[in-house]
């Protein structure tokens, strides 16, 4: 076995937790001196996490889309402008991996903007099957493609069993958001 090797982390589904689960191992990867690189699908609203990764020495953030709404309620125009942003966003992301710059390339939302059509799947599917050999790579989403499982050398489930929005409790400041 390579020690060296960098694996493929999936943690996908319905539950809460997926994104939590990839930053905190981008926490662990960066207290241990590695080169982490977040880049985030789907999502531009300021998060408690983002704010204080961003000021960890070795955490680079990479994020953006069209317009301040979900995917479902975009215009065509931010469609089209969100899936540039994003393929701009992972071709930087890919040159930084393989320039050497990146250890840990977490790929938040990743899952979710290829079902969408808002990022170009197989150029993303390329990359994960010709990554560079010591790259550690997370995919977080719901619904994940077949190769993105075949791909992956973890795959972790979260499934809701309960959830406090259920009962119409929205997201909360520094719990959820």
């Amino acid at each position: 076995m390579d020690e060296n090797r960098g694996l493929i982390h999936l943690y996908y589904g319905d539950g809460k937790g997926k994104t939590t689960a990839a930053l905190g191992l981008a926490a662990r990867a960066a207290g241990s001196g590695m080169q982490v690189v977040i880049l985030q699908f789907l999502k531009n609203q300021e998060t408690g996490e983002l704010a204080v990764l961003q000021g960890i020495p070795g955490i680079t953030v990479l994020r953006g889309k069209e317009g301040a709404g979900f995917s479902f309620t975009m215009t065509e125009e931010e469609k089209i402008r969100t899936r540039e942003i994003h393929d701009q966003n992972l071709d930087q992301a890919k040159e930084l991996a393989k320039k050497g710059d990146c250890d840990l390339l977490i790929l938040d939302e990743a899952i979710g903007a290829c079902a969408r059509n808002l990022l170009d799947s197989s150029q993303l599917e390329d990359f994960l099957r010709n990554k560079p050999h010591r790259l550690e790579v997370v995919l977080t989403g719901r619904n994940p493609a077949q190769w993105m499982l075949d791909c992956a050398d973890y795959a972790s489930e979260i499934r809701k069993v309960k959830h406090p929005f259920d009962r119409g409790i929205p997201a909360r400041k520094g719990i959820e958001k």
